[in-house]
């Protein structure tokens, strides 16, 4: 593994990774186990994932954790995910602030548990001055939504006269939406061998890479990580120009 991660190349790391963390049911399921065991096993996945992002030197890291549409799942499999999650989070902290990690999250909040959201404003808290790498978990997120909401600020503001309809371009967009803070996305991850978006980051990705595995989440772990990132290194981002433009803005 230690072999894999010295082939990386450190000039083409993805600035902002996003990842679709799929698979711990029937991951479960493969064991003889209930939903909720693939869950608790998968958070070792993003444990792995978390450390090994810092140590290749990504910048952002954002993990779709629970999706407005989760809250159709079982009642118990839904409480066992929040209770997960601020577990997980109290242990974390520590891991956070000494790798000097940065919380945040995206999403409606305000129909989590108060026990959750007392946790993460606890926790985004105490890691909003960390700046090695920025975690961001979407809960209660649909970029749907998302977008809903931002035409529905955006019109209040040109019906106020704070804004008018002229001034609209991709930047005002940008600065309406939950990660008005956050670059696009670089490279999109998703794990259990879906090949859909399910409603995550939708304007986000526009320019963004894509990689599939058939790994399911809870057996995603640093070297597939690593395998996907050298996988994104050889693909030519190109934005709409053609590879000659791209390959004389390299040689300039």
């Amino acid at each position: 593994m230690e072999n894999l991660k010295k082939t990386i190349l450190q000039n083409t790391i993805p600035n902002h990774v996003a990842i679709i963390m799929d698979g711990n049911g029937r991951w479960a399921k493969q064991q003889g186990k209930p939903r909720t065991f693939g869950h608790k096993k998968g958070v070792d996945s993003v444990r792995a994932i978390i450390e090994a992002s810092v140590e290749i030197g990504v910048n952002y890291l954002t993990l779709y954790a629970f999706s407005t549409e989760n809250w159709n799942r079982p009642k118990l499999e839904v409480r066992t995910l929040m209770s997960l999650l601020v577990s997980s989070l109290r242990k974390e902290l520590k891991t956070f602030v000494d790798n000097d990690i940065k919380l945040l999250t995206i999403g409606d909040l305000s129909h989590l548990p108060k026990k959750v959201q007392k946790e993460l404003t606890e926790v985004i808290e105490k890691t909003k001055n960390n700046k090695t790498l920025t975690l961001t978990l979407a809960l209660n997120y649909g970029a749907r939504d998302e977008i809903v909401n931002v035409i529905k600020k955006i019109s209040k503001k040109v019906v106020n006269n704070q804004l008018s309809i002229e001034e609209i371009n991709e930047k005002i967009i940008n600065n309406h939406l939950y990660t008005f803070s956050l670059p696009d996305v670089d490279f999109l991850i998703r794990t259990s061998g879906e090949k859909r978006i399910s409603n995550f980051l939708l304007w986000q990705v526009a320019y963004a890479e894509f990689y599939f595995t058939t790994v399911l989440w809870p057996d995603f772990k640093e070297e597939n990580y690593y395998k996907s990132i050298l996988e994104y290194q050889k693909r030519e981002r190109r934005f709409g120009k053609t590879s000659e433009q791209i390959e004389k803005n390299i040689n300039e």
